[in-house]
């Protein structure tokens, strides 16, 4: 049971809903541009914005790279209305989660962030993390990341009752994961390749009408603690290791207090404690409908919002004037 958090009240858990749909909004007038720097920007711009309306002292641990890299929403910057004041929060965040999919209007491109008391997310730093995660209802420990995939799939599908082809892997459609999806298909399973948006993934497996029973492969670091956010609140299992290409990569993790470069994290290492996740969608997807325009100057949001400590789950629906505010 995870123990309400007494810095996270209710209505900050809403307003978290708001960040995320100004984000959405301010980027879906970009969907299908080709233009991913300008969609990422929008995002970012109008996230930053909604956070500043918010009463909380906040500090970002995940965003949109480090102070000389990012114009905002850098790790280590303050945002929110209220500094020195407010509660004391740190964020995660992607403001635009599948740049390459908005620009080419393709499917499942999210506004996401995650929050929590200081120190509940982990600092990961901007390198891949080889990952593996299922929904609820599974024994502890049914997934390793020191087994094979075929040793995965089949421990999953006797837990599940069915036999390893019927099991569904979601896997990032990357030339380096060429190797694995061939000894999954050797096992017979089935592989849905996406282009992108590996948070949207993980948190497929939590939802049955995906049909897809696990996530594996690498994909960035920060896109790990954000889908963890979102497992802690609706239950599911997920490991997750580092991956360095470079002495560089290995010198940034160390910069943000990586000390075991090879330490296997479990869920609760990446998310610990009570925290918060919220999406908008962007584009359609598995997880929610994207922005959607109307006639007279209307348009509508799909979003969900989650609380560890409650396990609640809210879908929210929004209404919005194109010119007016989004709330």
């Amino acid at each position: 049971m995870v123990k309400p958090s007494s810095v996270l009240d209710r209505v900050l858990v809403l307003e978290m809903v708001r960040v995320t749909e100004a984000a959405a909004i301010a980027c879906s007038e970009l969907i299908g541009r080709g233009d991913e720097k300008a969609a990422d920007a929008a995002a970012v711009e109008a996230m930053r914005k909604a956070f500043d309306e918010l009463y909380m002292d906040g500090t970002v641990v995940i965003g949109e790279g480090e102070r000389d890299e990012a114009p905002m929403l850098y790790i280590g910057e303050k945002v929110g209305g209220a500094p020195g004041k407010g509660p004391k929060i740190d964020i995660a965040l992607d403001p635009l989660e599948g740049t390459t999919i908005t620009a080419k209007a393709g499917p499942n491109a999210l506004a996401v962030l995650a929050a929590g008391e200081a120190g509940c997310l982990l600092n990961a730093p901007d390198v891949y993390m080889d990952k593996i995660a299922v929904g609820p209802g599974y024994p502890e420990g049914i997934i390793d990341l020191t087994k094979s995939p075929r040793e995965n799939v089949e421990a999953v599908a006797k837990a599940k009752g069915v036999a390893p082809h019927e099991i569904i892997v979601c896997v990032l459609d990357r030339p380096r994961h060429e190797k694995m999806i061939a000894e999954l298909r050797e096992v017979g399973c089935g592989v849905m390749l996406i282009p992108d948006g590996d948070v949207a993934g993980v948190i497929a497996t939590t939802n049955p009408e995906t049909t897809i029973d696990i996530y594996m492969g690498s994909g960035g670091a920060p896109e790990g603690v954000l889908a963890c956010a979102a497992l802690r609140c609706v239950g599911g299992q997920f490991k997750g290791r580092l991956l360095f290409r470079n002495d560089d990569e290995r010198a940034r993790a160390r910069k943000w207090g990586i000390a075991d470069l090879d330490k296997i994290y479990d869920l609760c290492d990446l998310a610990k404690g009570d925290c918060i996740f919220a999406a908008t969608g962007v584009t359609n997807g598995s997880l929610l409908g994207g922005v959607k325009r109307l006639p007279g100057g209307r348009l509508t949001t799909e979003s969900v919002v989650m609380r560890a400590s409650s396990g609640t789950v809210r879908w929210v629906k929004g209404e919005h004037r194109i010119h007016g505010n989004a709330d």
